[in-house]
C-alpha cells in the first residue's frame, strides 16, 4: 500500500499536545541515559524501573559493555545467528511447534483446512493474524484453575488478513479481487477472519495440541451478533444504528491487537486500527452539517475524512445488512435507518468470558475510545483502586491511566458472574 492509504499508520492528531514520544524522550534526556549508548539505556531503564535481569537478584544487572558474556546471561540462552531462511530460527535446547494455525477447525463437523483458498466456514476455524493472547487455565473438574499448567484456554486475537489493495489474497482460490465492488463471498471470508478465537489447548506427553470438539471453543468475528455497549456510552444517541435502535449494542470487535486478563478472570482485547474498515462517501461532510459539524470534527480525530476509501471494500458486498453497516456516510433519515454513529461503536477494550461463551461481549466504553493496543492492570491491592494501563497505537497519541472509585475487594478474584463484576470498577 502507498503510504496514504496505510491504514496501519494513521496519524491525525493536530493538536500541540506533546505526545507520549515527547514526554518519554524529555525524560531520557534529563536523566542523561543516552550519553553511554544504547546498552547503557537498557541497563539504566532497567535498574530505574526497579527489575533485574533474568536471575532475579540485583547482582544478576549485567553492566554495559561487557560483551558476549554480558548478552548471554541477560537473555538466559545464547542468541540465534543471523538468517534469511524461510524458517523459524530457534536457540540450541528449544524447540517450536505450530499449535493453533489460520483454518484450523474449532469444532466437530468443520473439514480439515486445505489452505487452498476454498475454505469456508470461517466463523468456525482460527482467523487470520493471531496477535495478543491470553492464558485461562482449567481444571479437571472443568473450572477456572489458577494451578493447572497441561490444560487451559488460549484467548488468541486476530488481527487482520494479509492483504494487497484490498483483497486478503492468502484466503481466495484467485487471490481475490482487487476493484469494486467486491464478490460477497470474498467479503463473509474476510469479515469472518478478524475477530478473537477461544480454544482448549492441551498438553500430552509434552506435545501441545488444540482440542477441536471441546465445548469450550468460540469465536468472535467482526459480525458476532449481540456484543453489549457497556459504560457511560451505553445507550446514548451516538450509539444508535440500524442494528441497535436504543444504542445499546454492536456486531463484532474489530483489529484486536494486545491482550489482558482482568483480577477477576476475563479476557480484555483492544481494538487498535478499527476506523480504516469503514467507508464514507465524499459529501458526507456536507451532509453532517459542514466541517464544524461535531460528527465530522469528530471523525477527521480519527481519521475517516469524507470520501475516505474503506481497507477492504467489504460495504460494496451486496445490499445485504452484513455490507451495509461498512458504510458509515449520513442518509436523509434518523440514526435508527442508517449506519453514521456505526464507527462509535468500535475503539473500545472490549472484555470477554473465556471461560463462558454464553456470556455476551462487553466494549467497556469506561476505559476510552482510540486504537487500543492492551490494557494492563496494576497488582491488585485489597483497600486500594484499581488502576488499569492503556496505550494508543496512532502516530503522535497517548498513554492512559483509569483508575476505580471502587477499592478492591478479595472476594472478586473468584466472583461467582465474571462478565459483570467490572460493572462495579466505575471511574474515580
Amino acid at each position: 500500500m502507498s503510504k496514504s492509504n496505510d491504514f496501519n499508520d494513521e496519524n491525525s492528531n493536530t493538536s500541540a499536545n506533546p505526545t507520549f514520544d515527547s514526554v518519554l524522550q524529555a525524560r531520557l534526556s534529563r536523566r542523561g541515559l543516552m550519553r553511554g549508548g544504547v546498552g547503557t539505556v537498557g541497563v539504566s531503564l532497567l535498574g530505574g524501573m526497579g527489575l533485574a535481569a533474568c536471575g532475579g537478584g540485583d547482582d544478576d544487572v549485567v553492566a554495559a559493555g561487557s560483551g558476549a558474556k554480558a548478552d548471554a546471561k541477560l537473555l538466559g540462552f545464547t542468541a540465534v545467528s543471523k538468517s534469511l531462511a524461510d524458517t523459524v530460527v530457534i536457540p540450541a535446547g528449544y524447540t517450536a511447534s505450530v499449535i493453533y494455525a489460520l483454518g484450523d477447525p474449532l469444532k466437530t463437523g468443520v473439514a480439515a483446512y486445505k489452505n487452498d483458498g476454498t475454505d469456508t466456514d470461517y466463523e468456525n476455524r482460527a482467523g487470520d493474524h493471531h496477535d495478543g493472547m491470553e492464558w485461562f487455565g482449567l481444571g479437571t473438574d472443568n473450572k477456572p484453575s489458577a494451578t493447572a499448567t497441561t490444560r487451559g484456554l488460549l484467548a488468541v486475537n486476530h488481527e487482520a488478513t494479509t492483504d494487497e489493495t484490498r483483497s486478503s489474497f492468502f484466503l481466495h482460490a484467485d487471490g481475490g479481487t482487487t476493484t469494486l465492488p467486491r464478490p460477497a463471498a470474498e467479503v463473509d471470508k474476510e469479515t469472518a477472519i478478524h475477530g478473537i478465537s477461544v480454544v482448549e489447548v492441551k498438553a500430552t506427553n509434552g506435545k501441545w495440541a488444540t482440542v477441536p470438539d471441546s465445548a469450550f471453543n468460540f469465536r468472535l468475528t467482526s459480525l458476532s451478533d449481540n456484543i453489549q455497549i457497556h459504560g457511560p456510552a451505553r445507550g446514548n444517541a451516538l450509539m444508535v444504528t440500524k442494528y441497535s435502535n436504543d444504542g445499546t449494542k454492536t456486531r463484532g470487535t474489530l483489529n484486536n491487537c494486545g491482550t489482558g486478563k482482568t483480577p477477576w478472570g476475563t479476557f480484555l482485547t483492544g481494538e487498535e486500527n478499527w476506523a480504516g474498515y469503514f467507508f464514507r462517501s465524499a459529501t458526507d461532510d456536507t451532509t453532517r452539517g459542514g466541517a464544524t459539524a461535531n460528527s465530522v470534527v469528530s471523525l477527521k480525530r480519527y481519521g475517516r475524512n469524507a470520501g475516505s476509501a474503506s481497507r477492504h471494500g467489504w460495504e460494496t458486498g451486496g445490499v445485504d445488512d452484513k455490507y451495509v453497516r461498512w458504510n458509515i456516510s449520513q442518509g436523509v433519515g434518523a440514526a435508527i435507518e442508517d449506519y453514521r454513529n456505526e464507527l462509535n461503536t468500535f475503539g473500545y477494550i472490549v472484555e470477554i468470558d473465556a471461560y463462558d461463551k454464553t456470556k455476551a461481549a462487553r466494549k467497556r466504553t469506561t476505559l476510552g475510545r482510540f486504537a487500543h493496543e492492551s490494557a494492563a492492570f496494576g497488582k491488585p491491592v485489597v483497600g486500594q483502586p484499581l488502576a488499569v494501563y492503556m496505550g494508543d497505537d496512532s502516530r503522535g497519541e497517548y498513554i492512559y491511566k483509569f483508575v476505580s472509585a471502587k477499592t478492591w475487594v478479595a472476594a472478586d478474584a473468584n466472583p461467582t458472574d465474571r462478565i459483570t463484576t467490572g460493572d462495579a470498577y466505575r471511574p474515580r
